[in-house]
């Protein structure tokens, strides 16, 4: 199967995310969500880069939150809105929010 979930909380339970096993695996972070695309704590960045996925940001939240496409992690791809729909429709055959 292959599955997109959308991220929109930097604090959040990690246990179901965890568990996600598909055959291939978008995480698309939206609203504050982006945090882990673009945060570091204490050096390191954000646990959920690590597992293996492909990994979006849209460009319009990016800017909203005060940072820019350099401010994001290399692994994350930044996206517009109309880049989105194409990814959903084109990439991914089930969606999920967490």
């Amino acid at each position: 199967m292959k599955l997109c979930v959308f991220v929109s909380h930097f604090r959040f339970n990690t246990d179901t995310y965890n568990r996600l096993n598909a055959e291939r695996l978008g995480v698309i972070f939206v609203q504050n969500g982006i945090y882990h695309a673009t945060l570091r704590e204490n050096g390191k960045t954000s646990p959920l880069l690590e597992k293996p996925a492909e990994f979006y940001t849209l460009k319009e939240d990016i800017e909203t939150n005060g940072f820019s496409d350099s401010n994001v992690d290399s692994r994350v791809k930044v996206i517009t809105y109309n880049d989105l729909v194409d990814v959903i429709f084109n990439e991914y055959e089930k969606l999920a929010w967490l």
